[in-house]
Order: structure tokens, then sequence, then C-alpha cells
């Protein structure tokens, strides 16, 4: 392999000089703050990550990628690299125009030349990216729910790095690392990517993988965005760290990647590959499913196992970075050892733990064998994540007006004050309306900010291991949707629909709202007006017709029960 490989490979950052002088210009120029996933993708356009990009795309290269993975030029690449904004900012420009590109607390990264400004088909753009216009796949849910409009593309000059305060040590650009191959004379590096802790397979997979191609191995996680639901990265970090003795140091490093995964299965299997080309690695391992977002609306996964090592296979010899196929490794009691699953003979006692089983022993206390994981590791994700029952939770009961939402919810924390144990907070519509929200009208932007407003505290409440206990109508789906993953990064959300019909509610009116709203004096109302989107898959649903309150609060307790949230 000749040593040019890792020679350094362009930046799109000026000089010293030129940053500073920049950054004072730049007080003139209209500013747009970056999401996160921005910032992860600005980085990587800045320090060569994403070379051969000079910047966010433009249209005719966004069409050529969506279509058919390649630049207008021809280049390989699989990923639409894009700056969405709202319509009304995108208005405000003219092209030609620079603009100043800042973190979230308004620090200057970079400027963005705008030369195109489109509004993109984003059904397209998820049919040919993720195989799919299906909201279950986290990034068309981004795309239709949570991205701008407008899409901007044009060069970048950047100014200077995001700013990290963990793990700095363990964070490399691309160059970085390639010199540091350099400076250690590793001609051949297979990179090993994960959004997982590293258990005892995972180890095994890797020596193996370096093995078979003689190489060293990079350990190279991704520390941007993942999944929602996924592990923290502070909880990864710590337990990939304690995993690192495990590995022969002369021959093993780690780094830290600030990529926003978009869990796009083939095709991303193809970007981490062109990514890990520009880091300097020769090797990539590529895992069954890899980089699947698990299962589509009817249940069914997005991507077969082994599509994403078929795309690569086509493309590698352009890409000049080789595919290390993994194994499936699973452990052979008979042998106390890991071997992979297509070489096993008959008759052999194999014993496996899916991911599943994982979160199932953590979330119940449960022993997790050794054979399995390594203790280090272990300790690390029970610090993190503690038996259920000693989680915080957020019971979410929607409905309409006047369903007995407030009644039910009321009667519930009662019933969990009753138990002890944790804190219990009961965020009901009147109580947010008057301290959190008293300044909002009922429009439906100012309803969803709302419930936006209730998931954010029921979140914080959850993640410091309290109760939180929400009734608001909450009539999107999407809203809804929101708040979960909000809570779900912290502990469990147990969506209980309150299913009174709107006839009973109408009947009950105890309010008068729904005869108000019938001679038009309420305008967007619930249910007359307004749409209420049905949960599909709520957690629980709870009749109240002819079932008194206690009994309705007794079955979100047995709910809670039987999901070992509370211990009977």
């Amino acid at each position: 392999m000749p040593v040019s490989s890792l020679a350094p490979i362009p930046e799109l950052f000026v000089s010293y000089e030129s940053a500073q002088k920049l950054k004072l210009e730049a007080a003139d120029l209209v500013s747009w703050d970056l999401t996160p996933r921005q910032i992860c993708d600005l980085e990587l356009l800045m320090n060569g990550g994403f070379n051969p990009l000079k910047g966010f795309l433009g249209e005719d290269d966004y069409n050529g990628v969506v279509e058919n993975m390649r630049l207008a030029d021809g280049t390989l690449w699989p990923m639409p690299i894009t700056l969405d904004v709202g319509e009304a900012f995108a208005e405000t420009l003219e092209l030609g125009q620079d603009i100043a590109l800042r973190d979230q607390e308004g620090v200057i990264l970079a400027t963005l030349t705008v030369t195109d400004r489109w509004e993109p088909n984003k059904s397209l753009e998820a049919e040919k990216v993720f195989g799919a216009d299906d909201d279950a796949h986290p990034a068309v849910n981004y795309l239709h729910n949570q991205a701008g409009k407008i899409y901007l593309g044009g060069p970048v000059t950047g100014i200077q790095q995001p700013v990290h305060y963990d793990f700095r040590a363990r964070r490399d650009t691309p160059n970085e690392l390639r010199a540091y191959f350099r400076k250690m004379g590793w001609r051949k590096v297979v990179a090993f990517q994960t959004r997982n802790p590293l258990h005892r397979a995972h180890q095994e997979l890797t020596f193996r993988a370096a093995k078979e191609v003689q190489a060293n191995l990079l350990i190279h996680p991704v520390v941007g965005l993942t999944k929602p639901g996924d592990i923290d990265h502070f909880t990864r970090v710590r337990c990939y760290e304690a995993v690192l003795d495990q590995y022969p140091s002369s021959t093993t490093s780690m780094s830290l990647l600030n990529l926003a995964m978009r869990m796009a299965g083939p095709r991303e299997a193809v970007w981490h590959g062109l990514i890990r080309k520009n880091h300097g690695v020769t090797h990539f391992i590529v895992g069954r499913d890899h980089a699947g977002p698990g299962k589509n609306s009817q249940g069914e996964d997005f991507y077969g196992p082994y599509e994403a090592q078929d795309l690569f296979r086509v493309h590698q010899e352009e890409m000049g970075i080789e595919m290390v196929d993994f194994k499936h490794m699973v452990y052979v009691q008979e042998r106390a050892q890991y071997e992979p699953a297509d070489e096993i003979e008959e008759g052999v006692t194999v014993l496996n733990i899916s991911g599943t089983e994982l979160r199932r022993r953590l979330s119940e206390g449960l022993e997790i064998p050794e054979w399995f994981s390594f203790p280090t590791v272990v300790e690390e994700l029970r610090k993190t994540r503690p038996a259920r029952a000693k989680q915080g939770f957020t019971v979410f009961f929607t409905g309409f007006s006047g369903s007995g939402k407030s009644t039910i919810a009321n009667a519930l924390m009662v019933k969990l004050m009753e138990m002890g144990g944790r804190p219990v907070t009961l965020l009901d519509g009147d109580i947010v309306r008057k301290n959190l929200s008293s300044e909002l009208g009922f429009s439906k932007e100012h309803r969803d900010l709302n419930i936006r407003r209730i998931g954010y505290v029921a979140s914080e409440i959850t993640k410091n291991g309290g109760i939180a206990i929400c009734a608001p109508i909450a009539p999107y789906a999407t809203t809804r949707r929101a708040v979960r993953e909000e809570v779900d990064q912290f502990g469990a959300f147990i969506e209980v629909h309150v299913a009174t019909s709107i006839e009973e509610c109408e009947r009950r009116d105890r309010k008068g709202l729904y005869k108000l709203a019938r001679e038009g004096k309420i305008k967007e109302f619930t249910g007359i007006s307004d749409p209420y989107d049905v949960p599909l898959t709520p957690e629980l649903s709870v009749e109240t017709e002819n079932v008194d309150v206690d009994n309705c609060a007794h079955q979100v307790i047995l709910k809670l029960e039987s999901m070992g949230l509370i211990t009977a």
C-alpha cells in the first residue's frame, strides 16, 4: 500500500489569521444557528471526513446523490448532506450571499456562500435514500417532521471546529488519525464501526477481522447522533474504555467519530466506508444489518440482513477500501469460546443473548453472565440503567376534552404516592397552562408547543428518577411521538388512551366547551372542528363509560406492575 494514502487530505479551514479576520467580518452577516445534526455534518465537512465535498450539496449534486448515489461529476457519494432551513429564513436570502453558521451558543464555526436554494421532494428522498417513505424510519421521521422545508447549498469556509468538552483526547480529525498511522508505521488498518457498547462477541469478531487481513485495529465508535433510544455516548465511551484493556495496545487504537447517523442500511455502509477511507483506514468491517433502524410500519426489517454487505462489495474497488464481512459470533459452551455461527457443527450447545434480552436483564436487575460481557462493562451499564423499579417513568394520558383523563390521573397520582419510593408530579392541562404556558392561546401551534413543554418537563422528571403523570388532550400523533422519544432516553413512557367516545364527552360537557365549539365560538376544537389522531399502539387503552375512576386508575397500576416499573 503506497505511503501517499496517508498524506494529508484537504480540509476546509482557513488559516488562523484569516479566521480571526473572518470572525470580525461575520458580525455583519446573516446568521443561521445550526441544529445538533447540522453541527455534526459541518464538522465532518470542514475536517475532511466528507471529502471530496466542499460544502453542503447544491441542487444538481443533491439530485444525483438521491437518484444514483453520485455527485453531478460522477463521484460516488451515497448520502445527501444538506442544510435544511425554514421557509421564512430562506426567503430573506439572495443567491451568492454569505451567511454565518453558528453553534447553539452563537459561536461562529464557518461561513456558507449560498449558491443554491430549493424545496426538495422529501418523499422521493425518503424512497430513494432510505428505501421507503415510512415515518417508522428515524431519518424519514426527521425529514418530514423536524427538518426545514428548504435546502441551501454552497461551499463552506471553515473558521473553527465545534467545541467538545468531553473525551477530548479521544477525538481525532482524519488528518490526525492519518498522522498517527504514519507515525506508528501502520500500513493496514481495519476499522470497526459501532454505536453500541462492546461485549465479548464484538471483541472476538474484531480480533478475528484484524487477524484475517493481518491489519491493525481502529475501534471507531459514533458519538454524534445515533438512533433514538440508543444508550448515550458518555456511557458508551466509558464502556469502550473499560474494554480497551482487553486489546493489545501496540496494534489497537480507539478514536471517536462525531457523525450524525441516518440509519440508512446499505447506503449508510457505503457512506461509512468513504468516511473511514478519508480517515486513512484500508479495511472496514460491515456487519449483519449494518446501520439498520429496526422494523418498519408493517413490523418487518427495513433492510435485508446482507443488503449492506452486497452494496459495499459492488463499490469497494472504486472506494479504495476493502470490506471485511462480519461473522455472527456465538458462544460454544463445550469449548468455552466464541465461534462464527455458520461454522459450528450439530450437537454443541450454543449460547447467545440478544440485545433485547440484554436490555431485559439490565432493566430487571438480573445476572449478566461473564461469558457474554466484561464485568467492567456491565458495571457501567448498570450505573446508567438501574433496574426498572428504581427508574423514573412517565404516564401520558391522551383523549378528548372531558374524557376523564384528569380524574384518572389524579387517582393514579394518589395511588402512587401511597406506595411511596419516588416523587410523583402531575402535569395536568390546567396546572400546566397556569405555570408553564400562561402566554399560549389555543391555536394548533400553541397547543403543540404546550405539549412539547409538558414532554420536556416530563423527560427531566424521568431523568431524575421521578414519576411524571401527564394528562393533556395531545391530539396529534407526531407530537406524542416526539414526547415519547424525549422521555425514552431516560426511562419508560406509558401512553394511556382514555378511549371515551366524542358523544359521551359531549354529553358530559362539564365545562360547557363542546356547546361553545358547536356554536363556532371556539375555533379548532378537538373532535369538533379539529382532528384527533387515535393512538394506534398505546401501552394501555381504558374505557370510562360505565367503569368507575378507581378501576381505571387500577388498570394503569396493573400495567406498571407488569412492566416491572413498580414492584408489587
